[in-house]
């Protein structure tokens, strides 16, 4: 079984590992294959995720496309949750996502997530009280120039899969 968060901690280390990632990824989540979205880089607390500017990322205004963004801003800190929740015992998943737009983007961007300190021991605090915990994540899109093109806010929810209504 394709497991992202053993393959992300690998790829801290091992370009190997985040090549192989990266075309895990491709085949797991086949909705974001025509991005080409690009794992560039990967810290202990952080990941960096290139957007491509082609074709197929761009509107009709010549630049990406806002819905490429706000995919971009998911799948950033996405990535970095599913790293430090065991998919197997938490379910996460996206609740609500907003995007604010600043630039047109006409070049490659890249979303780099930082999970702030002590998120995750929030987390934990809440779900031992809780069924569910919802944690809103902020994530700034940039070009290579610098420019924040967009800025997202991603709320999810992590619960563990013993309490959702569904059985897994």
């Amino acid at each position: 079984m394709f497991d992202p968060s053993t393959l992300l901690k690998k790829a801290e280390q091992s370009p190997f590992a985040l090549m192989m990632l990266n075309i895990g990824l491709k085949n797991m989540i086949p909705f974001n294959s025509p991005h080409r979205f690009k794992i560039s880089k990967v810290t202990t607390n952080s990941i960096s995720i290139t957007a491509p500017y082609i074709r197929r990322n761009k509107n009709h205004v010549n630049s990406i496309h806002a819905c490429a963004l706000a995919t971009l801003c998911e799948y950033s800190c996405g990535l970095t949750l599913a790293r430090t929740f065991d998919q197997r015992t938490y379910r996460v998943i996206l609740k609500e996502l907003k995007v604010n737009y600043q630039y047109q983007a006409k070049e490659n961007v890249t979303a780099t997530y930082s999970l702030p300190e002590g998120t995750i021991s929030a987390i934990q605090k809440t779900l031992s009280t809780e069924d569910a915990a919802l944690c809103t994540l902020i994530v700034d899109i940039n070009d290579s120039k610098g420019n924040v093109i967009c800025t997202g806010e991603v709320t999810w929810q992590i619960k563990p899969w013993s309490k959702t209504k569904t059985a897994r």
